[in-house]
C-alpha cells in the first residue's frame, strides 16, 4: 500500500494534493492505497466542517500504529534564506522542484511533504475529476457566464504577511488583462473575509460563502482571477467550463522574489502567471525563465545555507523594511478610502 497522512495544520487545498498525488503513485506503482489521519480531513486549521460536498474515497484507513511502522517519503524540501519576512529568515522560503525518485517509491510508504508538483498526477488527469466529484446538490453554474470572471481573493491568514498577501496592483493588473479578452467582463469575489476584500477592492462585490459552495464556484467559472492559495488548483485544474485562469507569478512570493518560485512545484500547465508589471506567462515562459535563474542567480546558490554575521544583520533589517512598507501602504490606502480617493 501507498498512501498519505492528512494533518490537522493543512487547509483543504494541501490535503487534497496529498490525497491525488499519493493515490496517482499507488495507481502507478501497483499497489493498494490508503490514508492516515482521516479524522482530520476538512477538520483542520481552517476549516471544522467535514467533507459534505464530495464523495471521495480515501482508500483504506491507516492507522496511527500502522502508519509508524510503514516505510516514509519525504518530498523534497529546498529552502532560501532570506529577510523578506521573520518566517522566511527562520524557516526559510520553500522552493523545491518536483522530486523524480517519488515515481519509485515501493510498496507499504506513506508520502509526506508539499506534494504539489504537476508532474506527480499528471498521468491521471482524466481520472482526477472522478475522484474529486462533486455532489450534484453542491454544484451550481450559477456563476458560469461568458462575460463574469470570479476573483479569488484569500485574506484572513494571509493579511499580515507582506510577502504573501496580494495588494490592490496585481487585482488591478488582473482586471485589465481579463478586460483585454473582453471588455464588458464583470466580476466578482469569492473571499474569506469580504470587509478585507472591500479595502483592496472597494469597487467590486465580494461575497463569502461555505467552502463547498467556494469550490463549486471556481470549478465552473469560465473565467478566474486567483490568489496564491492551493485551495483553488484543483477546482481549476478539474473544470470542464475554463477559459482562462491568471495566477501570481512565483505564487507565494509574488510580492519580494527576484525570480524564484515559492515553490516551483506550483506551475501548473492550464495556468497563466501574472508578474508585476501585468505582463502575462505561460507556464512554459516561467519554467524556461526559472531554468535561466538557476544557473546565474546568487540567491538561488543559496539554497539551504543560513545566512550569519553582517548578511543575517542585513536581511533583519530588509524584513523591518519591508514589514513597515507594507502596514505604511495600508494606513495610506485606508486614508484614501476615507476621503473617497481610489
Amino acid at each position: 500500500m501507498i498512501g498519505t497522512k492528512l494533518d490537522k495544520g493543512q487547509g483543504l487545498g494541501n490535503q487534497l494534493f496529498c490525497y491525488v498525488t499519493a493515490r496517482a503513485i499507488a495507481a502507478e506503482r501497483g499497489t493498494g492505497f490508503g490514508t492516515a489521519g482521516q479524522k482530520y480531513f476538512v477538520h483542520n486549521i481552517h476549516d471544522d466542517s467535514g467533507m459534505y460536498f464530495m464523495d471521495i474515497d480515501l482508500g483504506e484507513e491507516i492507522t496511527d500504529e500502522a502508519a509508524e511502522k510503514m516505510k516514509r517519503f519525504d518530498d523534497a524540501d529546498d529552502r532560501i534564506y532570506l529577510g523578506t519576512s521573520a518566517h522566511d529568515l527562520e524557516h526559510g522560503i520553500y522552493v523545491s522542484g518536483a522530486d523524480d525518485s517519488i515515481h519509485e517509491v515501493e510498496d507499504d510508504t506513506l508520502l509526506y511533504g508539499n506534494l504539489q508538483a504537476e508532474s506527480y498526477f499528471s498521468r491521471y488527469m482524466d481520472e482526477i475529476p472522478g475522484w474529486l466529484k462533486v455532489k450534484p446538490e453542491y454544484d451550481t453554474h450559477e456563476y458560469t457566464a461568458d462575460d463574469l470572471c470570479i476573483i479569488h481573493m484569500r485574506c484572513g491568514d494571509y493579511r499580515n504577511e507582506p510577502s504573501l498577501f496580494l495588494e490592490r496592483r496585481y487585482w488591478l493588473n488582473g482586471i485589465r488583462n481579463m478586460r483585454a479578452i473582453n471588455p464588458d467582463m464583470r466580476f466578482l469575489i469569492i473571499t474569506d473575509e469580504v470587509s478585507n476584500a472591500h479595502k483592496v477592492l472597494p469597487e467590486i462585490e465580494a461575497i463569502t460563502n461555505d467552502i463547498g459552495r467556494d469550490y463549486a464556484i471556481i470549478k465552473n467559472a469560465r473565467y478566474l482571477l486567483l490568489s496564491n492559495s492551493s485551495f483553488a488548483v484543483f477546482p481549476a485544474m478539474t473544470s470542464t467550463e475554463l477559459k482562462c485562469a491568471i495566477a501570481p507569478k512565483y505564487w507565494a512570493r509574488y510580492n519580494v522574489s527576484d525570480g524564484y518560485w515559492a515553490s516551483e512545484q506550483n506551475i501548473y500547465s492550464f495556468l497563466t502567471y501574472q508578474d508585476k508589471k501585468g505582463k502575462l506567462w505561460s507556464a512554459e515562459e516561467c519554467r524556461a525563465e526559472l531554468d535561466r535563474y538557476k544557473v546565474s542567480s546568487l540567491t538561488y546558490k543559496s539554497v539551504g545555507i543560513k545566512p550569519a554575521g553582517l548578511k543575517l544583520l542585513i536581511q533583519k533589517l530588509r524584513s523591518k523594511a519591508i514589514y513597515y512598507r507594507y502596514y505604511l501602504g495600508r494606513i495610506v490606502m485606508s486614508v484614501l478610502r476615507r476621503i473617497h480617493i481610489k
